[in-house]
């Protein structure tokens, strides 16, 4: 007889579309990155989407994201991605699951022009931003998410209000009627990681349902540039973050 228990669920484990790239490890140590191609190849392979879906990166320590993810991808121009998926969405017919993978700079800085009109004209695409609090991978410059205080190299004694305040994107598309669905996650928790797996779900969905344009934000570490151990910047996150960034979703359709 056997004793194997019928209910058990699949909690972790390597999914099947995320593959190590070969010329291994693109990211510093204790960037949360990989959590999130990990995040995404997973949901990916839960809604059985993976052979009908796009990848568009943005330029930045985004761009490398796609490589392990097992889907189409595409290296846009910076801040261009929506541009790109636009063109992608439309010239295909709608047919195609596109998602963009950008950070906050990519996103909020040199690509705000491309996010908002692609809000404003509801493109059915879903736009994933990594939120690092700075420009990562040019090494650590004031980004519009940056915090006050906030010390970077463009601003080595904290971010004042002469450089303004941290721009709020989910909060911001809320009022867009193109908008569909917007959420602010993060990974650096157990909880928080699956959290995100259900928010990516939800934006994905909108967008299969051509509700209109999807954006999920991702807080993520950025140790090198903090200037803090893998560990600290878990707890840089937790106590200094989240307080200017709250976490949760801000736009959701009633059929999700």
């Amino acid at each position: 007889m056997s004793t194997e228990r019928k209910d058990k669920i699949w909690v972790s484990g390597t999914p099947d579309l995320w593959h190590r790239h070969p010329g291994g490890s693109r990211q510093c140590p204790g960037c949360h990155q990989p959590l999130v191609e990990k995040i995404v190849a997973d949901v990916l392979g839960e809604l059985n989407i993976a052979d009908n879906t796009i990848v568009v990166t943005g330029v930045g320590c985004s761009s490398r994201m796609a490589l392990p993810i097992q889907a189409d991808g595409i290296l846009s121009a910076h801040g261009r991605a929506p541009d790109v998926a636009t063109g992608i969405k439309r010239v295909l017919k709608g047919r195609p699951v596109v998602l963009t993978l950008q950070g906050d700079g990519d996103c909020a800085a040199i690509g705000a022009g491309s996010l908002l009109n692609a809000a404003m004209r509801a493109e059915k695409i879903t736009i994933i931003m990594l939120n690092n609090t700075n420009f990562g991978m040019t090494g650590g410059q004031l980004s519009p998410t940056s915090l006050m205080e906030q010390a970077t190299t463009t601003t080595p004694l904290g971010r004042s209000e002469d450089f303004g305040y941290p721009a709020h994107i989910p909060e911001l598309l809320v009022g867009i009627k193109g908008v569909s669905y917007t959420a602010r996650s993060s990974v650096h928790t157990p909880a928080e990681y699956q959290r995100t797996k259900r928010y990516l779900k939800n934006a994905l969905t909108a967008q299969i349902k051509k509700l209109g344009l999807s954006f999920l934000e991702i807080i993520v570490a950025c140790p090198a540039d903090w200037h803090l151990t893998p560990l600290q910047a878990l707890d840089f996150i937790q106590e200094n973050i989240l307080s200017e960034f709250p976490l949760g979703e801000f736009k959701k359709p009633s059929v999700l």
